[in-house]
């Protein structure tokens, strides 16, 4: 080893760059990652189409059945009936148990209790 402005520099260290190069899981790598792995999905429309696979990890296509799972309920509630183009649906199960009633109030349960 050399003594150069009171540091040892020997054959490999940081401050000879010439003989050298540290790897690194960094900047240096991160210009490498040019491929893509996802695509677009035709079904859901989501960056999600595995190209080698060829299937997506968000719906499931080309499966028949949509992936749903019952431990992520935030994705069951993002995706359900009524999140899209036809809104309607979302409440339609609650206003055919009721009779389609419109225009009125709902009687209360506690009101109809206490007059009993």
């Amino acid at each position: 080893p050399v003594l150069r402005r009171g540091k040892e520099v020997g054959r490999f260290s940081t401050v000879c760059k010439k003989h050298h190069v540290r790897m690194t899981k960094g900047t240096q790598s991160f210009g490498k990652r040019t491929s893509k792995t996802h695509t677009l999905c035709v079904r859901c429309g989501r960056r999600s189409y595995h190209i080698q696979k060829h299937a997506c990890s968000s719906c499931g296509y080309p499966s028949a059945k949509k992936r749903t799972y019952n431990w992520s309920l935030k994705s069951k509630r993002r995706r359900t009936d009524g999140t899209g183009r036809k809104q309607y649906t979302r409440y339609l199960s609650r206003r055919f148990k009721n009779g389609f009633r419109e225009g009125s109030q709902a009687v209360s349960k506690r009101a109809s209790a206490t007059t009993v």
